[in-house]
């Protein structure tokens, strides 16, 4: 019969130089409107509720954490199958986003497609029942392989230029670089055991997105993805 065609095996080096990518903080968190209907938590939407209990409107910023997911996930690097992505949220919920997963380009859809993964604790896809979300055991160090190397970064970081930081990193073990998913603050070395450095790309404060998508452009650039 006809001969299958062969789906086209990664490059030989992916497993060994598999990126991990930890998106930390993020606010993903479920609101029950006056409509009755659930929703993320945000601060266009929900400055009554917000107001009420007190909180930070800019704790309550989920776009960010979309903006950041679809840099990641439409990268050629995660396209080649060298990505590999966590989200942790305020709440410490974490989230494995499997590569193949598609992030709704509308924020509407996004924050309905999390809503369904916080109650169900997961999301399949519809045609191939394949898992692509879903909720797992903290902490993620537990997930990650053994001897892997965390760097975080923040404006306030070692300041290297993305070319530059990329080339400096181990080429024998696996690497997560952790990325916040919140509009102000930064990320807690304590929640990040064996974090190594924080590391800035610029001289300017990027947006988590432009962060991402500075790195892993140095990262395609270095490990030869087009």
């Amino acid at each position: 019969g006809k001969k299958r065609k062969r789906e086209e095996a990664p490059p030989p080096a992916a497993e060994e130089h598999k990126c991990i990518v930890i998106l930390d903080l993020a606010s993903l968190e479920i609101v029950k409107t006056k409509k009755n209907e659930f929703t993320l938590l945000n601060a266009d939407d929900h400055k009554s509720i917000l107001a009420k209990h007190n909180r930070a409107m800019e704790d309550y910023r989920p776009d960010i954490c979309h903006q950041e997911l679809m840099a990641c996930l439409d990268s050629p690097l995660n396209k080649a199958g060298l990505l590999k992505v966590y989200v942790r949220t305020r709440q410490n919920v974490l989230i494995d986003v499997h590569p193949s997963t598609r992030v709704p380009r509308t924020y509407k859809r996004f924050a309905g497609l999390f809503c369904q993964l916080l109650h169900k604790l997961k999301v399949k896809a519809a045609d191939t029942n394949m898992t692509l979300l879903k909720v797992i055991k903290n902490p993620v160090r537990a997930h990650l392989p053994p001897g892997t190397r965390l760097y975080g970064f923040s404006k306030n970081g070692t300041l290297h230029t993305p070319q530059h930081f990329v080339a400096s990193l181990p080429t024998d073990t696996p690497v997560a670089l952790v990325f916040g998913a919140m509009a102000s603050g930064s990320i807690d070395p304590n929640d990040h055991d064996n974090m190594l450095d924080f590391v800035s790309i610029s001289n300017y404060p990027l947006s988590g997105a432009t962060a991402i998508n500075r790195v892993l452009g140095a990262l395609e650039a270095q490990w030869g993805v087009a």
